[in-house]
């Protein structure tokens, strides 16, 4: 199509298709997911810098976990495109319509890992471009393509690369990995089964159908909400370790400690809920670990920041 001085311009239905396109790319790399990444890997860069750190470097290892992750979703999403088409949660992806192609998704998630690791090398240091590697493979060949449809532990040990960006945030700023982003790590590794199984609770019947055995599948969901307030009980004790290790403010315990206890209550309801052969609407568990982590991760930056203010 051309106007009246023969200058080709796009037509609405090519602009459309295109607009499209880049947005099936956005979303193999699952954004919901990278911002709540990006939620933990700033405040671990402010307790390792003890306040602000340089906005650049923030920016720069902002940016660059960000590639990180959508390589790793990407490449999570060519690896598990059989089973996506089969669960009604992910049937909506991109690798079950058409305008990306299987071979299309996997360049563009190993190009989204290299500039991942390229711009964390050239703009922070080596050790936090290593974590950021170390960070996708274990993603994609340990969880999604070794333990996620070989065991009911799946999430507990692939949960792991969930809980890298607190490494990755703190070694930009150190270039050393000490012992305040080992114990956020903890926090974050404690904290993922009872977000994981919460989900996968309300979503049994879309796993069973894939053949992926998360454990509400293969347990009971008495047994499961038992799993849940287990994992949470050790979350919130990893949680409080942060205050002596990190030397936080005392802003941080209170909240540690309330939204701990918030949170604890909702799994006790869930299971409460079970027991009585109730519907146990699994989503609150679910949508309440959300606000939890950002919480506890918010008042932790807080907590660092709010003394240095004061002087």
């Amino acid at each position: 199509m051309a106007d009246i001085q023969g200058v080709p311009v796009v037509s609405r239905p090519a602009a459309s298709s295109l607009l499209t396109l880049v947005g099936d790319y956005v979303a193999l790399t699952k954004p919901r997911i990278i911002e709540l990444l990006l939620v933990t890997t700033v405040p671990a860069m402010m307790l390792a810098a003890h306040g602000l750190p340089s906005a650049a470097l923030a920016a720069a290892t902002l940016v660059g976990g960000s590639l990180a992750a959508g390589s790793a979703n990407a490449l999570n999403c060519f690896l598990d495109r059989d089973i996506d088409a089969v669960m009604h949660r992910t049937a909506n992806r991109p690798l079950n319509r058409t305008l990306v192609s299987p071979r299309n998704a996997l360049v563009f998630g190993l190009i989204l890992g290299l500039a991942a690791i390229a711009l964390l090398w050239l703009t922070t240091n080596a050790l936090t471009a290593l974590l950021a590697a170390v960070a996708i493979a274990f993603y994609v060949i340990v969880y999604t393509g070794m333990l996620k449809r070989r065991t009911s532990s799946n999430i507990v040990w692939g949960g792991a690369a969930g809980c890298m960006p607190v490494l990755i945030g703190s070694a930009a700023v150190s270039d050393s990995v000490t012992w305040t982003p080992v114990v956020l790590f903890a926090v974050v590794f404690l904290w993922t089964p009872p977000h994981f199984w919460a989900l996968a609770m309300q979503f049994r019947d879309d796993y069973a159908a894939a053949g992926v055995p998360m454990l509400p599948v293969v347990a009971t969901p008495g047994f499961v909400a038992g799993r849940i307030v287990a994992y949470s009980w050790a979350m919130i004790a990893a949680s409080l370790l942060l205050w002596p290790i990190a030397h936080t403010g005392p802003l941080y315990p209170v909240v540690a400690t309330l939204c701990g206890g918030w949170f604890l209550a909702k799994t006790y309801a869930l299971r409460s809920r079970i027991r009585r052969g109730a519907a146990p609407r699994p989503t609150v568990v679910f949508h309440a670990s959300i606000s939890y982590l950002t919480l506890l991760f918010v008042a932790a930056a807080v907590s660092t920041v709010l003394p240095h203010s004061l002087r």
